[in-house]
C-alpha cells in the first residue's frame, strides 16, 4: 500500500488539513503520480471519469511555487451538472477556476504528442468550471509532488453543453470572463494555456499522470487549466465562467 496515498485518503476524509508528510513524502513528481494512482485506486476511480491540468499559466505556476503544470485524475462522482447549486459548507477552504474543457473522441496513448495530434482527438469542447480546495497546512512548503499525489487541489467540476461549432473557433484567442453574483473578477485566453488549448492537452499526453494510468482514453473529459487565476471564496455565491460562443459553464454555492 503507498504510504503517501494512504496519507492522503485519511486527511480527507477527517477533513484535515494535509500537513507535511515526512518520510511519507513523495520524493520526485514520479513518485508523486505513482501515489496519485493508487488513490484512485482506493477510492474506485479507476479508470477515472478523465483529469485535471493545474498551473497551466505562468501566472498560476508561480502562485504555486510550481516549475510547470501538473495533473490529478477526475473521478465519475466530482462531476457536477451545468447549473447545480452545491453547499458551501461541503467544502475545505473552496475555490473555483475559469477552464476550458474537453471530451476526447480517440484514444491519446501515454507519450510524446504534438498539439496537433491533441486536436485531432478531441470531439467535444466545452467552457468549464473546476471547484478546488486549499486543503493543506501551507501548500507552498510541500512541494509538488505532495500536491501532485493529492490531484493538485481538484475538489469537483461542472461543463457546460459542448458547443457544435467549437472547430471553427481561434481557440488560442477565445476569452473567458469569470464572474461572480454578475461581477466580473478575471479574465484570460485560450492561448494562456501553454500557448494554446490543445497544447495543454498534448503536454498531459506526455505527463506522468498518462503514464500511470494507462494513457487517455476515448469518452474521457479533461480540465485544460484555467485561464485566470484561482478565485478563492468568502462564502456562498453565483459562478459563471463566460467564454462567449465556447458556451458558459454555471454553478451555485448556496
Amino acid at each position: 500500500m503507498n504510504d503517501t496515498a494512504t496519507r492522503v485518503l485519511e486527511n480527507r476524509r477527517a477533513r484535515a488539513l494535509l500537513p507535511r508528510l515526512g518520510p511519507a513524502a513523495p520524493a520526485d513528481e514520479a513518485a508523486g503520480y505513482a501515489a496519485q494512482r493508487a488513490l484512485a485506486g482506493m477510492t474506485g476511480a479507476v479508470p477515472p471519469l478523465g483529469f485535471k491540468i493545474g498551473a497551466t499559466t505562468k501566472q498560476m505556476q508561480g502562485y504555486l511555487g510550481l516549475t510547470g503544470p501538473a495533473a490529478g485524475f477526475v473521478p465519475r462522482e466530482s462531476l457536477h451538472p451545468q447549473d447545480a447549486t452545491l453547499r458551501f459548507a461541503d467544502f475545505v477552504k473552496v475555490g473555483v477556476e475559469c477552464e476550458i474543457g474537453v471530451r476526447l473522441g480517440h484514444d491519446l496513448p501515454p507519450g510524446p504528442c504534438t498539439p496537433e495530434q491533441a486536436g485531432a482527438a478531441v470531439a467535444e469542447c466545452f467552457a468549464a468550471i473546476e471547484i478546488v480546495e486549499n486543503r493543506y497546512e501551507a501548500f507552498l512548503t510541500l512541494g509538488a509532488p505532495t500536491l501532485i499525489a493529492d490531484q493538485v487541489f481538484h475538489a469537483a467540476g461542472v461543463a457546460a453543453p459542448p458547443q457544435p461549432g467549437w472547430r471553427d473557433l481561434d481557440l488560442a484567442a477565445v476569452q473567458g470572463r469569470f464572474r461572480f453574483d454578475g461581477v466580473e473578477r478575471a479574465t484570460g485566453f485560450g492561448r494562456d494555456l501553454l500557448g494554446h488549448p490543445f497544447a495543454a492537452l498534448a503536454w498531459l499526453a506526455g505527463s506522468g499522470a498518462a503514464r500511470v494510468f494507462g494513457g487517455l482514453k476515448a469518452g474521457q473529459m479533461v480540465w485544460l487549466g484555467s485561464v485566470t487565476p484561482a478565485i478563492w471564496l468568502d462564502g456562498p455565491c453565483a459562478v459563471e465562467a463566460d467564454f462567449g460562443p465556447l458556451g458558459t459553464a454555471r454553478l451555485r454555492f448556496v
